[in-house]
């Protein structure tokens, strides 16, 4: 126990799961928080309300709503109120953070107990097929970082508008608090993001892990339905974002120039992005398909449907599961956003792509980030080092013979060689 924590022991804190985060589908309020009794927590709406002036997509109210519960479930467990909250409570949240488990979140179909969860029994193991880990026990790095990046904005707009504590309890880093971001910046070099949370931790810079051609062939070829032959073929050949080809309409689909209008994630824009031939084939299969079964069919009906009566829009969940199931008998763990990695990584590796036309494909806001896709993977490494190491071992590198005119004795006797 530390002293100023108030008597608090972390290592016996239960959080339980109080409270809930609920999708209204009202376009004014797309999500809510509610408390342990189903009250609307007020003081989260009026952050939801700002962060939708600000221009916000749904999925980062969404994303920012479920840090706001797992605050609000911890400050039920230490009996203490959002506008009472100090840096002690932000101090010992981040402790939680990093050196708990997870809450259990028990399965839908297990909720009064039995058999856990499959993800349960394969928390952390390393895939042997892709060398990825699955989730952990504990929270990622990247999800502490989320979460202090959410609750310091919620502290701040409530900073400013005279509500909440009079300290965020989330603060700056002692370093920068008192400075001006930048402010002995050189103008020859980019802007740097100097605005660091106090408890913040530091993200790994994880290098894009993309599916190797095999494997991809043996996932296709394991795939039971023309559309999802569609999906997967027009997310590894466009780079698309998985949301950003489900929510397509048939009228975003052309053919002709083989192109496909998506709305980008980040600004909303629509873009057109060229696809690979085969896709529009298996696309056209399945549209021919699920027509002939009475799907819906004009310009603005949505473009995937679940295969099953009554035919609806194909959700991000839905798509997820079916690619889950693909690799069951491959045993592997890819996502589909892996998908997205891979479109990116072949585009990368043609000389005779710019690397600027990569950028604006997959809509990314820097090139820099384009760039991590030039990075060799692991695996190429470690086949190139262990060539290098079949090349120089084994026998002595052997000795060109002299230029003609040149007596091999004398230069051996000059330079110190064999004699």
């Amino acid at each position: 126990m530390i002293e100023g924590s108030g008597g608090r022991d972390l290592a016996k804190l239960v959080v339980l799961g109080i409270g809930r985060l609920v999708e209204t589908g009202d376009p004014w309020e797309p999500y809510r928080l509610l408390d342990g009794d189903g009250a609307v927590v007020d003081p989260v709406a009026a952050f939801l309300a700002d962060l939708q002036a600000a221009d916000r997509s749904v999925a980062t109210l969404r994303s920012y709503g479920n840090d706001l519960l797992l605050w609000w479930r911890w400050l039920a467990a230490v009996d203490v109120l959002w506008n009472q909250a100090t840096t002690i409570e932000g101090r010992d949240f981040a402790r939680w953070m990093k050196i708990a488990d997870k809450p259990a979140r028990p399965h839908w179909r297990y909720k009064d107990g039995g058999s856990p969860a499959p993800a349960a029994r394969t928390a952390g193991l390393v895939n042997s097929v892709t060398g990825k880990a699955s989730p952990g026990r504990k929270y990622a790095p990247s999800t502490r970082a989320h979460a202090e990046t959410t609750l310091r904005s919620f502290y701040d707009f409530h900073l400013e508008s005279g509500r909440g504590p009079i300290v965020n309890p989330f603060p700056l880093d002692r370093s920068r608090r008192m400075s001006r971001a930048n402010a002995h910046r050189n103008p020859m070099e980019p802007f740097k993001n100097e605005r660091k949370g106090r408890y913040r931790p530091t993200v790994p810079k994880r290098i894009p892990k993309r599916i190797p051609d095999d494997q991809f062939n043996q996932l296709f070829a394991g795939l039971n339905y023309h559309r999802d032959r569609a999906l997967l073929a027009f997310w590894v050949s466009t780079g698309a974002r998985a949301e950003e080809l489900l929510d397509s309409l048939q009228d975003d689909v052309d053919p002709g120039e083989q192109l496909l209008s998506v709305t980008r994630k980040g600004t909303r824009a629509d873009q057109q992005i060229p696809a690979s031939p085969d896709a529009f084939v298996w696309l056209r299969l399945y549209q021919e398909e699920i027509w002939k079964r009475g799907a819906p069919r004009g310009r603005r009906q949505p473009l995937w449907f679940t295969l099953r009566r009554p035919f609806r829009p194909l959700t991000y969940p839905s798509a997820r599961a079916m690619f889950r199931r693909a690799q069951e008998l491959l045993g592997s763990n890819w996502t589909l956003h892996d998908l997205r990695h891979t479109a990116a990584w072949r585009m990368a590796q043609d000389p005779e792509m710019p690397l600027t036309d990569v950028q604006q494909i997959l809509g990314h806001a820097h090139l820099t980030t384009t760039q991590l896709y030039t990075t060799p993977d692991q695996d190429e490494v470690i086949a190139r080092v262990l060539a290098h190491h079949a090349r120089s071992g084994g026998s002595e590198r052997a000795v060109p013979p002299p230029a003609p005119g040149y007596n091999p004795n004398s230069l051996n006797i000059l330079f110190g060689g064999q004699k």
